[in-house]
């Protein structure tokens, strides 16, 4: 039998994980609603440190339906994000936004796995085969990704990693 829920309940239930995602204070993932709608959050993923992603910032959009949280929202990378599990329109391709989907999971552990899928995609169920095709080259990735990213946010990137250091952190200047 499906789960029944009313709006208010979806309300309520948007309110106290927007409230616990503040107070949680974790550095590299925030969200808030979208003006006035509780049913619509602007996101945002820095990231991880140690990943090629690394002090890149990507914004997304969260659509939630009205029958959350037993089923998932629907979220899209705004910022152009170059990642094998990522395809042009900004569609993420992760288990927990389909069929792994439970009401345990709330807006906080979707924004860390989103970010977790930065750094580790899986490469065997890709929407950019490009971007999986060079992933195991993590230089020649990372300069594919810097260039993507600046074409992206007009922000000039310098890669101040060399060939046997892939993970350093770029200077970003706006």
């Amino acid at each position: 039998m499906a789960q029944k829920t009313d709006s208010h309940s979806v309300t309520k239930r948007l309110q106290s994980e927007l409230m616990g995602l503040m107070m949680a204070g974790i550095t590299g993932i925030s969200a808030f609603p979208n003006s006035d709608n509780i049913f619509n959050w602007v996101g945002t993923i820095q990231g991880a440190s140690g990943t090629v992603y690394e002090n890149l910032e990507y914004k997304m959009s969260l659509q939630f339906p009205t029958d959350y949280p037993f089923k998932p929202p629907v979220v899209k990378f705004e910022t152009a994000c170059f990642h094998p599990n990522v395809d042009v329109q900004g569609n993420i391709c992760l288990d927990i936004l389909k069929d792994k989907w439970t009401p345990v999971y709330n807006v906080r552990t979707l924004l860390l796995s989103i970010q977790s899928l930065l750094g580790e995609p899986n490469n065997e169920s890709p929407l950019n085969s490009y971007a999986a095709s060079i992933w195991d080259n993590q230089v020649e990735y990372k300069k594919v990704l810097l260039k993507k990213y600046q074409e992206a946010t007009g922000r000039t990137i310098t890669d101040t990693s060399s060939t046997s250091n892939t993970t350093s952190t770029p200077s970003i200047t706006v």
